[in-house]
């Protein structure tokens, strides 16, 4: 009788650490969640600012350039007036581009890094279960444990592939990013001469 109602205790205490297993990486997973979110809104909040600043400077340099043209006193002052207004305008916007940039790319740092801490701490957490459940597995179920630690090896190769590429995508991205900026740039550049 003893024996049993120890069983029923051990089931009874494995089945609770795995239900308090499985909800903290939920709780994590929902802590990063939310985190990533909040650092989001923040980048989004930045390059919408940028933005407006980046419209107000440019509507102010354009009045201030156009009344500088119109006071000109020959075609060519004129013209190197444009010229100069296209120059800075170029320059503006390189800034911009560079400033919306750097602002992407410490939002992939910060996506990178939360989800690498998340990765860690789940595997972490995962292989101390299946540890403590191999432990207390009963005789004969050494085939079941074969398949657990397969599948969890398998899950882990899916993670690391998927981190993988939302690192290359990013990568891409932010290469993509730099060329438009740059390109603009030169745009900009070669229409001003």
């Amino acid at each position: 009788m003893i024996a049993i109602h120890y069983r029923t205790f051990q089931e009874k205490f494995m089945f609770s650490k795995l239900t308090s297993a499985g909800n903290n990486p939920f709780e994590a997973q929902i802590a990063s969640f939310n985190a990533l979110a909040s650092k989001m809104v923040e980048s989004s909040e930045k390059a919408i600012a940028l933005n407006i600043a980046a419209a107000k400077s440019y509507a102010e340099e354009t009045n201030a350039s156009a009344k500088d043209m119109l006071a000109a006193k020959d075609p060519q002052a004129f013209f190197a007036l444009a010229a100069k207004q296209a120059q800075s305008a170029a320059d503006n916007a390189s800034a911009n581009a560079r400033h919306l940039a750097e602002i992407a790319a410490g939002l992939k740092a910060d996506f990178e890094t939360t989800a690498e801490a998340q990765i860690a701490d789940s595997k972490s957490k995962l292989a101390a279960l299946i540890d403590e459940a191999i432990k207390n597995a009963p005789a004969g179920s050494e085939q079941a444990v074969a398949i657990l630690k397969s599948a969890i090896g398998n899950a882990d190769a899916g993670y690391e592939q998927l981190t993988k590429a939302v690192k290359q995508a990013a990568e891409t991205v932010e290469a993509q990013v730099a060329k438009a900026s740059e390109q603009l740039t030169q745009a900009v550049k070669t229409a001003s001469k």
